[in-house]
This record gives structure tokens, C-alpha cells and sequence, in this order.
């Protein structure tokens, strides 16, 4: 019997890796159970959005499935799109409402979500792919009134769900989350990359890198710059494509750039890039590099390994986790120049090769029918006691 689910996470007004993810997990559950969809639509006033240029902007490609009932969506005005959210819930009448969690923003309106959720005998699986933003984390007073928020999201939970080890051992502390009742379950792969055409190179002999993803001050930018000068150019040559967004400000990796010897083998987008333009890039790169300082997970690493290119990728959060069982991954040490050179010369050895994706959606479903029949069962024996 198929179960009613109702997701809730964020739409393609303000387009985000969550976005991706919500739209990607309502269509794969919908293949066995019945789901409804709330986004929240306009998540902060639009001035004060770091990416407000392209607010709006058609970049998202793949849509949600029309096949389900989506509200699109909830405002951070909150009235009255809220009520409306809300009576579009109740109509659906779902058994479970599963909650992805990204942003302080969200918080308002999941706190109301959650009180109709347990006045209604409905099940909450709350979804955390972080905590605190580390932009919104420096905001006065917000990091300790969303903890607070968040952490009564959790114990509102029948079921949490976290995407690595890291992450369940690091909250358990942080949000007070019940290990009994979270579940370690991997994102399935973005494939929005594939199928992209490889140019035909004048200089073969040329390792292509690519970054890609926001470009802010625990991306690790810079080290990538600098370690890119010091790459040995006695043998063949080396580029480096950025791609992303500059968000809060961080310009460092682009003053490191300017006084490069090796600037003109380097070529910036320095845009949120459409869904169109991902193929392309991905088939043009030889290998990907993701130097972060700090992350749960990245959408750019589960992009990499989706089109089966070698990545090198820093030891740091959720990353060892995500990227276990991919043959084309090398770790190496955070915030290090010196690791990065080493990373990145043994991963010109891997260039051509193609590497399986050890992740997928069959078993990201099969984890999370665990989790769903977890909380039916929490708010089954509750009702009964």
C-alpha cells in the first residue's frame, strides 16, 4: 500500500543545490508512494540575497515531475502563503511530512509545519543537510535562536535523517539528536551534467581542471590558485576553469589570481551557471578539484562523480563519507598548497579514465523506506500508548 508523503524544501525562485535535491527525491519516492510537494518559494527579502541578481532567472533544468501536486510556495513574508501551504497540506493529507533543512530561513514556516504535523498525527522526518550556514552563523543573535529553533525541530521529529557519519557523530552534540532515531543516508547522484560534447583540443597534451560551486571563504579557493601556480610545467601544460558565484564578498582567490604568473591559463564564469552549460563543462575538464575547508556535503562532488571524472577533494566533514567507493577520488589534507600540487599531479594520472558512481537513487529509496516506516511506527505506538 502506497504511503502519502508530502516534501518540503526549496523551490527554483531561489535556486540552490536543495533545490535540486527536493525536486530530485520527491520524483524517486514518487515512484513507490504517493508525494505532494511545498517549496518555499521567496526565502529573504530579495536585496539581501547573495546571489539576488539571477533571483528568478530560469537556471534549473530538470523540473518537478507535473504528475505531483506541488504549492510553490511559502514567502518569508509568511501571510499568506503559509495558510495557504498550510490548507494545501491538509487536502493532501499526508502520513508523513519530511522537512529539508538548509537555512535559517526555513525556520518559521517549518515550525508551523511541524505543530500541524503533531497536532494531526502526522509524521516529521527532518532532514538536515547542515546546521547553521556559516554566512547566517555571523548574523548577531541568529546562530543561537536558530539552534534553539532547530533543536526543538529535532526533538518534534519521529525521524532525522543526516548524510554521513561526520555529520550524525558532530550533531549528536550540537542539536541533542537521538541516535536511535537518525538514519545515515548518502544523496543519490546528479546527473545533470552528462551528456556534454568534448572539443577538440589544440594542445593535447593539456590538463584541464575544474572548479565549480558558489565561491566563498570555506571553498577553499585560493589554495587551488596558489597550488596552481606551483604545478610542474616541465613535462605538458595545465588550465584551470572557475566556475561559480562570488558570494559574501570573498574576493581572495581572484587577488591571488591577479599576481599569478600562470593568470592567462585560467578562465573565470563567475555567474550561477544554467543547468544548459553543465554538460559542456563537465566533458571539457579532465579532473575536478574541491578544496574545501569545511563542508557536510557538495552537490558539485556528487556532480563529479555522476559524470565519472577524477576529483580531488579535501579530507574535511562529510567528504570522506560521500566519496567512499569512488575510485577516481584522491584525499588530501585541508588548507594545504603542498597537498593540493601533490593531489592534483597524481590525479593527471586517472585523466581519461572513467569511474563508476558507487551512489544511487535504489539505494538512497531502500535507506529511506527505513526511515519512513520508523516514524509511521514512532507515531503509531505514541497514538496507542
Amino acid at each position: 500500500m502506497k504511503r502519502r508523503l508530502c516534501v518540503v524544501g526549496s523551490g527554483q525562485h531561489f535556486v540552490s543545490g536543495i533545490s535540486y535535491y527536493t525536486s530530485l527525491l520527491a520524483q524517486e519516492l514518487a515512484a513507490q508512494d504517493e508525494v505532494s510537494v511545498v517549496l518555499l518559494r521567496r526565502l529573504i527579502p530579495r536585496f539581501l540575497y547573495p546571489g539576488k541578481v539571477r533571483v528568478g532567472s530560469e537556471i534549473m533544468g530538470p523540473k518537478l515531475n507535473h504528475t505531483l501536486p506541488t504549492f510553490n510556495g511559502i514567502d518569508w513574508t509568511l501571510f499568506p502563503s503559509l495558510w495557504k501551504a498550510l490548507r494545501f497540506v491538509r487536502r493532501q493529507a499526508p502520513e508523513v511530512i519530511i522537512l529539508q533543512w538548509w537555512s535559517a530561513s526555513a525556520l518559521p514556516s517549518y515550525l508551523v509545519l511541524a505543530r500541524h504535523a503533531r497536532r494531526n498525527g502526522i509524521a516529521l522526518v527532518l532532514e538536515l543537510h547542515e546546521d547553521l550556514d556559516t554566512a547566517e552563523a555571523r548574523i548577531p543573535l541568529v546562530g543561537p535562536l536558530v539552534k534553539r529553533g532547530l533543536r526543538h525541530l529535532v526533538q518534534q521529529a519521529e525521524a532525522t535523517v543526516v548524510h554521513s557519519q561526520y555529520d550524525q557523530n558532530r550533531m549528536v552534540g550540537t542539536l541533542a539528536l537521538r541516535p536511535e532515531r537518525t538514519f545515515v543516508i548518502p544523496h543519490g547522484p546528479y546527473e545533470m551534467a552528462l551528456g556534454g560534447t568534448r572539443r577538440d583540443r589544440q594542445v593535447p597534451d593539456i590538463c584541464r581542471i575544474l572548479f565549480f560551486g558558489t565561491i566563498r571563504p570555506y571553498k577553499g579557493l585560493e589554495f587551488l590558485v596558489q597550488a596552481f601556480d606551483r604545478l610542474s610545467r616541465t613535462e605538458s601544460g595545465w588550465h584551470l576553469t572557475i566556475v561559480g558565484e562570488t558570494w559574501e564578498g570573498w574576493t581572495v582567490p581572484f587577488e591571488h589570481l591577479a599576481v599569478s604568473p600562470y593568470q592567462d591559463e585560467v578562465d573565470v564564469v563567475n555567474h550561477y551557471v544554467p543547468d544548459a552549460e553543465l554538460p559542456d563543462l563537465f566533458a571539457n575538464a579532465d579532473l575536478v578539484v574541491l578544496p574545501y575547508l569545511r563542508s557536510s556535503a557538495s552537490g558539485p562532488l556528487h556532480l563529479t562523480m555522476a559524470a565519472g571524472l577524477p576529483v580531488v577533494l579535501t579530507s574535511v566533514g562529510g567528504l570522506a563519507d560521500a566519496s567512499e567507493g569512488y575510485g577516481g577520488a584522491i584525499l588530501v589534507e585541508p588548507g594545504s598548497v603542498t597537498a593540493l600540487v601533490e593531489g592534483i599531479s597524481a590525479a593527471r594520472a586517472l585523466a581519461g579514465k572513467h569511474f563508476t558512481d558507487p551512489r544511487s537513487w535504489t539505494e538512497t529509496i531502500a535507506l529511506y523506506d527505513q526511515v519512513l516506516e520508523a516514524a509511521l511506527e514512532t507515531v503509531k505506538s505514541s497514538a496507542s500508548a
